[in-house]
């Protein structure tokens, strides 16, 4: 199949491109260096023309009140573009939990990029991811000072960004869903815990504080962003630091 990556050269892009070439089928990267603009249109007719799968990995430059109106026009354009162009099938990267946490601006924003393509003319995709590994840095730095880190006890069960692309790939070389598959690391940790692993591990001696009011994920109630019932993909979270 040929099959177009748009956020073709991001961290989860690029490896879905590896993966889908090393299947036998025809997948090009598409980004602004490119010359495709999600926001302008630029470039997305020729791109996608002839094309049996769209993979659409763009993402918000920015997690606040902005993001809802970059999901919006971008799912505009490649649904408009997509649908001149003949795609049949249409699959797009989101979140376990993304419609169950309301008091976030980038999640809500997420959960209306679902709604769009649901509500679109091509048959589609979506593929919920839980959080990511590599974000554990990030996430840390939000809260960190020099002595330590703080960071709320929210369940989280961490996925490699291989296995995320590994599981996109899947979907995208397969039948539509025209529903939602959710894939989660095969372990849940409360972030407090995890934090004080990674930094274990990577010798650091500061200390996590746990702080039900820090950083981004304390406005998660509950096991939202954990499902023990997803597709579970093989590392583990120890073994990715290693």
């Amino acid at each position: 199949m040929k099959i177009a990556v748009i956020g073709g050269t991001g961290l989860i892009g690029s490896q879905v491109v590896t993966d889908l070439i090393a299947a036998g089928h025809e997948a090009v990267s598409h980004s602004k260096s490119t010359g495709v603009d999600v926001i302008s249109g630029q470039g997305l007719d020729q791109a996608l023309a002839g094309t049996d799968v769209v993979v659409n990995l763009t993402n918000s430059p920015t997690f606040d009140e902005a993001s809802p109106a970059f999901f919006q026009t971008s799912m505009d354009n490649l649904l408009a573009a997509a649908h001149k162009g003949g795609v049949g099938h249409f699959v797009i990267l989101s979140i376990v939990g993304v419609d169950r946490v309301p008091e976030l601006d980038y999640y809500k924003a997420k959960a209306l990029q679902e709604q769009i393509l649901a509500a679109g003319p091509i048959p589609y995709s979506i593929v919920r991811a839980t959080q990511f590994m590599e974000f554990m840095d990030a996430v840390m730095s939000w809260t960190a000072d020099g002595e330590t880190v703080r960071l709320p006890a929210t369940p989280i069960q961490p996925i490699a960004a291989k296995d995320v692309a590994d599981a996109v790939a899947q979907v995208a070389a397969g039948a539509p869903l025209n529903g939602i598959r959710n894939i989660a690391g095969p372990e849940i940790f409360p972030l407090d815990e995890l934090g004080r692993i990674t930094l274990s591990h990577k010798g650091d001696n500061r200390t996590v504080v746990t702080d039900p009011t820090a950083g981004m994920f304390a406005a998660v109630k509950g096991d939202v962003l954990t499902d023990e019932h997803a597709h579970l993909a093989p590392t583990r979270y120890t073994d990715w630091l290693t």
